[in-house]
């Protein structure tokens, strides 16, 4: 297990960021450590000889087929709608050809609702299926497989859209690859497509209320998908509204 450490101060404008939680965001990370390089490109489906696995309920075959068929584990982020802030999480494991779903999670997703375009500010969270790699938070690491950024550059100070406080949103993190460089910390802050198409889109902990852009569940179930998330398993995310995911 790779554990990463950094300190990272909160120094970047949240007007050029569109990570979580009104006004704390993710910020850049300046260490200039050796992680591995990685590519922030949608996950596209891999040349196999063996079947597809059973599809998973409410997916259509276009959303199914961006599956990577190496993938055997997926966070289903499912909208309630196109302009709604509420979700629900559904961790997905493949067994055999068959995806066995675990507990459905109450989730929030941007306060605006999706977007098929993300740019940064829009209060809309990327519709796709992203690579699931990195993971870090404010709170030491509490079992995690994928490699762990421990630091305070967590911190999540201020309040949420509802007014509800946003301390410990950053508690546990996994970083979403929209936009970012795989094999970094989640507080790294390059930005492939640039800056103007968003990033620091994470799984968090929910504070209560929309958020910026992540997708975020209970403190307990953020610490069960680090314990869960496998990386030699390439879990991945799929998320976006109903009517999208069913395409």
């Amino acid at each position: 297990m790779i554990h990463r450490r950094t300190a990272v101060a909160l120094l970047a404008s949240p007007l050029l960021l569109s990570g979580c939680g009104g006004g704390a965001e993710a910020a850049p990370s300046r260490s200039g450590d050796d992680r591995p390089a990685g590519t922030a490109a949608t996950p596209t489906p891999e040349s196999s000889s063996s079947p597809r696995p059973t599809g998973i309920p409410g997916l259509g075959p276009r959303t199914t087929a961006a599956i990577p068929e190496r993938a055997e584990q997926v966070v289903l982020a499912r909208g309630r709608g196109k302009n709604s802030p509420v979700s629900s999480v559904v961790l997905y494991e493949r067994d055999d050809d068959v995806w066995q779903p675990g507990a459905a999670w109450p989730a929030h997703n941007g306060k605006d609702g999706w977007s098929e375009h993300h740019m940064a500010g829009d209060l809309r969270s990327p519709v796709g299926v992203y690579g699931l790699t990195d993971a870090g938070g404010l709170l030491a690491d509490p079992g995690s497989r994928l490699p762990y950024d421990h630091g305070w550059g967590f911190r999540s100070p201020g309040t949420g859209f509802e007014g509800e406080p946003l301390e410990g949103s950053f508690d546990y993190v996994v970083a979403i690859n929209y936009n970012r460089k795989p094999g970094t910390s989640p507080l790294d802050w390059t930005r492939p497509m640039g800056a103007g198409r968003g990033g620091g889109v994470w799984l968090h902990v929910d504070h209560g209320g929309p958020t910026h852009a992540c997708v975020s569940v209970a403190k307990a179930h953020m610490r069960q998908l680090l314990r869960t998330l496998d990386p030699d398993r390439h879990p991945v995310v799929v998320m976006g509204y109903a009517d999208w995911l069913a395409r």
